[in-house]
């Protein structure tokens, strides 16, 4: 088991603070561009469901250092549905309706920017696999995004939308 230190959590808190920001700052721009002016999200309009988000994070990083063996991402989950519920008439009609303030492709993006450094990280190693390595990245892509697209076409048609 590992032991939770002040360090530890100052890491958390930053790192989450710095996603946090991001998110805001994304979620701002993706409401005032979507062309519709009443669902305009500000910084300031989003901060109450980040903080939710953060304290959601946070706490679930924490616990996972005493327990090893379950994922973070299982306790976020858990008590992400737990405090948004519509059973839980306590926090559940606030915390939905803050948290929805929030987009996906806005919270997406910082992960998504993660991601492509932790990859670089790695580079020499990608290197090291050569050209098949890459062609077989770019025909998995190719293929989830044209599974992606048969999937929804199939789906879009058997429901009479398109």
């Amino acid at each position: 088991m590992k032991k939770l230190t002040l360090d530890k959590v100052v890491e958390y808190v930053l790192i989450l603070a710095i996603t946090m920001v991001l998110v805001l700052i994304g979620n701002c721009i993706n409401t005032i561009t979507d062309g519709n002016p009443d669902t305009f999200i500000s910084v300031l309009d989003g901060i109450p469901g980040m903080l939710i988000l953060f304290g959601i994070a946070l706490v679930s990083l924490c616990i996972a250092q005493y327990t090893p063996k379950i994922p973070a991402i299982i306790y976020i989950t858990v008590f992400g549905i737990l405090l948004a519920m519509p059973y839980n008439t306590v926090t559940g009609p606030y915390v939905a309706e803050q948290v929805a303030k929030i987009g996906l492709l806005p919270a997406a993006c910082p992960v998504l920017a993660y991601a492509g450094v932790s990859i670089s990280k790695d580079w020499v190693e990608f290197k090291r696999i050569g050209w098949k390595g890459i062609l077989v990245s770019i025909l998995v892509m190719i293929g989830t995004y044209i599974g992606s697209a048969v999937i929804a076409q199939l789906i879009l048609k058997a429901q009479g939308i398109i």
